[in-house]
């Protein structure tokens, strides 16, 4: 039985308009996630509200992540998400990122189940909505997740997705299958496997290792193969030519959307484009990946896009 494919939401690449290029060109997937939405001087940033517009997302299952601080940043959130007719959020406790941690939000919060239990407190004044929650093993310790299961199931949690690594890590090392091995053993809840998923034979390893999951959640694997939940869920191989094809279908109607959308001339299209670049067709030879590195003008990139 094939596992569900869960595309992770990734800040500055899994924006509308990747996802919807690549649910049309590619699919697979289940179902997508947004990158975490939060308050920054007392509001939500306009970028944020224009991701999670209905009429801008085309993709048959989107769910908003968030990540609160405290009850009126979950409050400010949630009023924001329901007004845009979302009836099931994610809860990020996994973030790496240090700016994030040393805030104790993200994966900083895991090593500190009171304050996980006071925000997942926040989810009981919103009965009708579905919380999912994306985390870690922990900040430092792989047995810090153990300690916030029964948070977890205490507030109905409806899905746990664990990227099987520490916080400390980001996305260093390897990932940990024996402290997720010990969550999954322990978790009632439906869990979603996250971390370091780059082939099918990765899907299937996975699927056949843990075969009560309710589905594998995969970010850098899918930018750099779009093909891989394609190829996994058809079980056919795409042939060179044919993912060449494809590559080049969703670099120009990303690069088409990007060139109508932002309004910060050149320099904004190329940072964005080269932001694509980043991770996407890593087989691709070294010296054009340079060339669209260094570009200078438009031109200049254009030239160096060959598939």
């Amino acid at each position: 039985m094939k596992q569900q494919i869960h595309f992770a939401p990734l800040q500055g690449y899994t924006d509308y308009c990747y996802r919807n290029a690549f649910d049309e060109i590619f699919g697979g997937v289940s179902c997508y996630y947004t990158p975490f939405l939060r308050v920054e001087r007392g509001t939500t940033r306009n970028r944020d509200l224009y991701g999670i517009k209905k009429e801008n997302n085309r993709v048959a299952c989107l769910v908003p992540q968030i990540m609160a601080g405290d009850d009126s940043e979950f409050d400010l959130l949630m009023g924001v998400l329901q007004e845009n007719g979302y009836s099931a959020v994610d809860i990020n406790l996994g973030c790496p990122y240090p700016l994030i941690t040393k805030r104790q939000k993200g994966a900083g919060i895991l090593p500190h189940p009171d304050k996980v239990e006071a925000l997942l407190a926040n989810t009981a004044r919103f009965p009708h909505v579905d919380f999912s929650v994306k985390m870690r093993l922990g900040m430092s310790q792989s047995d810090e997740c153990l300690a916030i299961l029964p948070i977890l199931e205490k507030y109905g949690i409806k899905q746990v997705t664990m990227h099987a690594r520490l916080g400390e890590q980001q996305y260093k090392g390897e990932v940990d299958m024996e402290a997720f091995a010990s969550f999954y053993e322990a978790c009632s809840l439906p869990l979603v496997y996250n971390g370091d998923v780059q082939t099918v034979d990765d899907l299937q390893r996975i699927s056949e290792q843990f075969p009560k999951l309710a589905g594998i959640m995969v970010g850098r694997g899918l930018l750099a193969h779009p093909e891989l939940a394609m190829e996994y869920q058809t079980g056919k191989v795409l042939s060179d030519s044919e993912k060449m094809g494809l590559y080049s279908r969703l670099h120009a109607v990303v690069y088409s959307h990007y060139q109508e959308r932002l309004n910060g001339g050149e320099p904004q299209i190329l940072d964005k484009m080269k932001e694509f670049w980043e991770y996407f067709y890593p087989e691709m030879d070294k010296k054009r990946r340079k060339a669209i590195k260094k570009a200078t003008s438009i031109s200049k990139y254009e030239a160096a896009v060959v598939f």
